[in-house]
Formats: C-alpha cells, sequence, structure tokens
C-alpha cells in the first residue's frame, strides 16, 4: 500500500514520447488513485475510486482498455488528515500540505476534497508525433471554474526525482458530478478536508518498443518539465 506504480518516464514525456506501452487494465491492478495522460497527449488523466477518466474539453469516464504513456498510480489509503481553511491560491494549499510531510525524501499522494471557490485548470490535446511536451503546451486549452464541488488528485515528489517523475507537487482536478477538470493551474478554497499516505516504494515500468527505446533522454529536462507546469 507504500508502493508508487509509473508507467514510462517524465523525461521521455518531455521529449515527445506519447505513445501507449501498457493496457490500463493492467496499470488499474496497480491501484485505484493517480493521474497520467493518453496516447497522443490526448487529454489529462485523472484516476479516483478506481476509475479512469479522460479530461479534454469535457470529461470521460473511460471503462475500455486502450495503451497508457505516462501515468503513476497508487492504492490510496489515508494515513494523515487535515483540514486547509481559506486558501487564495494553490500556493496556499502546497504550503499546508508542506507541514504534513515527514521528508523531503520520500514520494506522497495527496487527496483533497471540497468546494472550490476557483478553479484554474488546462488540458492538453493530441499533437502530432515528435512534438516535445513545452510546444505542445502552448496549444492546450485552458478552463476557469467557479464554486464546484470536486477533489484534487495529486502527488509530490523529490527534487532529485526530476528525471523520471514531476518533482514537487502535480494536482488533477474532477468534479464530484465527474462532468469537468484538468491538470490544475491555480484554485481557491474556503475549506477542504485533505488525506495524505507516504510511498516509500517507487515501481516503473518503462516500455519495450517504439520510440522509448531511440529517443535521447541524456538531456536534463527539469527546467521544461517546470515550465510546462
Amino acid at each position: 500500500m507504500s508502493t508508487l506504480y509509473q508507467i514510462s518516464t517524465s523525461s521521455a514525456l518531455v521529449e515527445g514520447v506519447y505513445s501507449g506501452s501498457v493496457c490500463s487494465s493492467v496499470l488499474l491492478k496497480h491501484g485505484d488513485f493517480g493521474l497520467g495522460t493518453f496516447e497522443g497527449l490526448d487529454g489529462e488523466m485523472v484516476i479516483l475510486d478506481g476509475q479512469i477518466y479522460q479530461v479534454t474539453g469535457r470529461v470521460r469516464h473511460r471503462t475500455d482498455d486502450f495503451l497508457v504513456p505516462f501515468a503513476a498510480i497508487t492504492h490510496f489509503r489515508t494515513k494523515s488528515s487535515f483540514e486547509i481553511d481559506n486558501v487564495a491560491c494553490l500556493r496556499g494549499i502546497e504550503l499546508v500540505c508542506d507541514q504534513h510531510r515527514i521528508s523531503d525524501n520520500l514520494f506522497y499522494a495527496l487527496r483533497l476534497n471540497g468546494i472550490f471557490e476557483t478553479i484554474h485548470a488546462r488540458a492538453v490535446h493530441t499533437v502530432p508525433k515528435k512534438i516535445r511536451l513545452l510546444d505542445a503546451a502552448k496549444m492546450q486549452s485552458e478552463f476557469h471554474f467557479e464554486n464546484i464541488e470536486g477533489t484534487l488528485v495529486g502527488f509530490w515528489s523529490p527534487r532529485y526525482s526530476s528525471s523520471f517523475s514531476v518533482p514537487g507537487y502535480h494536482f488533477h482536478f474532477i468534479s464530484k458530478d465527474r462532468t469537468k477538470g484538468g491538470h490544475v493551474l491555480d484554485c481557491s478554497s474556503l475549506k477542504l478536508k485533505a488525506g495524505s499516505q507516504v510511498l516509500s516504494e517507487y515501481d516503473i515500468r518503462l516500455p519495450e518498443s517504439g520510440p522509448f527505446l531511440t529517443t535521447n533522454l541524456n538531456k536534463d529536462s527539469a527546467s521544461d518539465l517546470a515550465k510546462t507546469e
């Protein structure tokens, strides 16, 4: 229950490796809570309560079996609970969550439920092959929601993990009615109920075929990844 299972690496995603390598049915065997993206960068992935949602300009509940290019998932079990009151921005949420992390060298899963006064989110969409993530992000769609109830699904990763994970906080949002969502750029709320879980085991499944095998991944992708976040 303390394992984070991941398909591919963030550095591969930055370099434009968006082809699927692992079936979604296999992904769900490793957890019920997570995030990621879809083949060709076709939307933001939210995994909540064992269900996969695809966020583009709308939310699609995916029950079919499909190939996944990048995702991180765990069996979420709350180990620490706390409330977050009166935050005006995402950074405020992150600062409160910082107080409930016991180390900067471990990974964490975070689930935040409540009513958000505002949500600023984005969703990437299908791009031509070989386009790097930084360029793909320039074509993303952005959304603004107000007074909306839902959940932030997120992970925190240490800085040293930047070659294979997304360092710092990474949140995706899904509304309670499962009709709105996206990668969170900013948000505000009067009260949120939060749960966190320490993840001390990391299991990475690397693609065994396709562009992952020939793409140059020796570059330092940290700065480009930070710009897309």
